[in-house]
């Protein structure tokens, strides 16, 4: 593969990224309605995903574009005294899961982000939210896949996982614009 090739792979990823706007816009706004009201979001994913995970919830606890007050999102690949006590105890594909049952509510939205879509421990986290009544929103690879089928929405992107990856970055920011967009002016400017 050359640097030309992977770019155009990534050009492809980014346009399909673009035609799926208004499942970003909606999320956003979702998100927003959520925080606002003391709700929270749960996000994970590994590896290179469980950097967008930690990326997401670093913008919505500290800020994006906007100086605002700060809203509850947890990164639960960042526990890791919690991931390595429960993936001895338990295995790892409960270290997503347990931390699902232990900090989801009714109403949450729990955020999965996988390139492949059928990472174990991650489809184990999107049954636990569904027991605990929490939104499962999924940022997968092509499809079909074992995740998309579990989450209540997907954005699914085709293209190598390399692409895919950072085109989830992308994806991030996009969520992030369109949650601080949706929030009240009053909001955008608290500290």
């Amino acid at each position: 593969m050359t640097v030309e090739s992977h770019l155009d792979g990534l050009t492809g990823t980014l346009a399909a990224l673009r035609a799926q706007a208004p499942r970003v816009q909606r999320w956003g706004t979702t998100l927003a309605r959520l925080l606002l009201d003391g709700g929270r979001l749960l996000a994970a994913g590994n590896g290179g995903s469980a950097a967008e995970a930690q990326h997401l919830t670093a913008e919505l606890v500290g800020r994006y574009r906007h100086d605002r007050a700060p809203f509850s999102a947890l990164a639960l690949c960042s526990e890791t005294s919690s991931v390595t006590a429960i993936a001895n105890d338990y295995g790892y594909d409960q270290v997503f899961a347990r931390q699902v049952t232990a900090h989801a509510r009714a109403g949450d939205v729990v955020v999965l982000l996988s390139t492949s879509g059928s990472s174990p421990n991650l489809l184990e986290a999107a049954h636990a939210a569904r027991r605990a009544e929490a939104v499962v929103w999924a940022f997968t690879g092509p499809l079909p896949n074992p995740l998309a089928a579990l989450a209540d929405d997907v954005l699914a992107l085709p293209g190598e996982p390399c692409n895919v990856q950072e085109a989830q970055l992308v994806a991030v920011h996009a969520l992030c614009e369109a949650f601080e967009a949706a929030l009240p002016l009053a909001h955008r400017r608290a500290s």
